[in-house]
């Protein structure tokens, strides 16, 4: 289906919930299902002029030129020489003369680092073997049932002996056996939005609908899906709504000025992780990400998200001083609202180190709508508590005591996660070893 106006205006106002259906490159399949060629269609307003280039045209950007179909700046083309697997990527002439050459933000997938361009993919042909589940899940409200995460980056989980990743396929024989014999309920991946560097496990993304590469194609990822779901774990998203990398080829700057991200460069500029912001107030921004939840969900399978810097959402910058964000808690609203319509025992779990209240109450009680709230607070003091030498823990009792003060003013799930790792932090390993008091094994470490 081609793009209408009703879908612009609802895009535009931040309602259009399955903008991926018309963004992006879509093949275009005749009636028998032979492929007829590729829709490419992509938002940028600030263009002078839009070109396609790619395998289907030895990559040379003159020849497929986009047509500006509306005035909020929707560019689109045919290109019936365009087929599955086939390389491309948007060259954007600004007004200033400048050429610049994007990433499609609604690729389905993409070429392997350090190569940056999108890759045209079916997404259908899947044949998905977790109805039983998919229907029990449905009937199983998720405030009764044991939860015990098991948090993955599936990049560095169980690497092999060369150093290359596991893909997502790869992965199933050996994770799920580990879950069910400890005991986890659910598996919760570190993103795997398409990133292009390692060391940033995935949340400095540049394609929020592209499953990385470097874990394999996207039905490899449906597969390990499947499969958890067939042996009953639920699986979890780690999901960055909040700020984008800032490479070349990514969402920044996409047609020379700011489009997804905010004008202003205070709001914009996240210094201390070098990201940028994004506009979550805007309607297009918020179309392009609760779709892409929603996306997730369906295509997918997947169960929930753990959403990631909440505290940089409530407030600009993750800083109180500057003000509550009024946008992002619309998007935030807008965004739970359309998850529980979807699937009303999703799990929707705020990773927030800040006091703002009821993050888990619902919307129409004047909340944002999560059901679950990250207790960063918990995690950070406890294992501050524990990892003092004993003789001197009398004198910190306050660490273990203070989280009952606040403990029942949210719905709270007790992480210990990759966020007491970074920022100069000890491995969990050695504060493990602190507590337990193995501090001969922390020297040979």
């Amino acid at each position: 289906m081609f793009i209408t106006k009703d879908d612009l205006y609802f895009y535009n106002q931040g309602k259009l919930y399955d903008s991926y259906r018309i963004f992006g490159a879509h093949l275009i399949k005749n009636e028998d299902g032979t492929i007829k060629g590729t829709r490419f269609t992509v938002w940028a307003p600030h263009a002078k002029e839009v070109n396609v280039l790619g395998e289907f045209n030895n990559y040379q950007a003159w020849v497929h030129n986009l047509t500006k179909i509306d005035d909020t700046g929707v560019w689109s083309i045919l290109v019936e020489s365009a087929q599955e697997w086939h390389l491309y990527k948007y060259q954007i002439k600004t007004h200033d003369g400048r050429e610049l050459y994007k990433s499609d933000p609604y690729a389905f997938f993409s070429a392997e680092r350090p190569e940056t361009m999108s890759k045209v993919y079916d997404l259908e042909g899947y044949n998905w073997n977790d109805s039983v589940y998919m229907l029990e899940r449905n009937q199983s409200p998720s405030y009764e049932e044991q939860m015990s995460i098991y948090e993955v980056h599936v990049g560095s989980w169980m690497t092999k002996p060369t150093g290359d990743f596991n893909k997502y396929n790869e992965l199933v024989d050996h994770l799920i056996p580990y879950l069910l014999e400890n005991g986890y309920t659910h598996v919760e991946l570190m993103p795997i939005v398409e990133h292009p560097l390692d060391q940033s496990w995935g949340y400095q993304g540049t394609g929020y609908y592209s499953a990385t590469s470097r874990f394999g194609v996207p039905k490899d990822l449906m597969y390990f899906v499947d499969r958890c779901h067939q042996n009953n774990i639920k699986v979890i998203l780690d999901w960055v709504p909040g700020h984008i990398c800032k490479d070349a080829h990514g969402l920044y700057m996409f047609a020379g000025e700011p489009l997804y991200e905010y004008s202003e460069e205070w709001k914009r500029e996240n210094v201390v992780w070098g990201t940028a912001n994004l506009d979550l107030g805007k309607g297009e921004v918020q179309s392009f990400l609760i779709s892409n939840a929603l996306y997730w969900m369906k295509n997918f399978h997947i169960d929930g998200f753990r959403i990631d810097a909440v505290s940089n959402l409530i407030y600009f910058l993750g800083d109180s001083s500057h003000g509550v964000n009024e946008g992002a808690l619309s998007f935030l609203r807008n965004l739970s609202t359309q998850v529980f319509a979807y699937f009303d025992n999703a799990l929707l779990i705020a990773e927030d180190s800040t006091s703002f209240p009821k993050v888990t109450h619902p919307v129409d009680q004047g909340g944002l709508g999560f059901n679950y709230k990250w207790n960063m607070g918990w995690m950070n003091d406890t294992l501050e508590y524990f990892s003092k030498d004993p003789v001197y823990r009398k004198f910190h009792h306050h660490e273990i005591t203070f989280g009952l003060t606040y403990a029942f003013s949210e719905n709270f799930v007790l992480p210990l996660s990759h966020d007491e790792v970074v920022h100069g932090k000890n491995l969990l390993l050695i504060r493990c070893l602190v507590i337990t008091g193995k501090n001969s094994l922390i020297t040979e470490l």
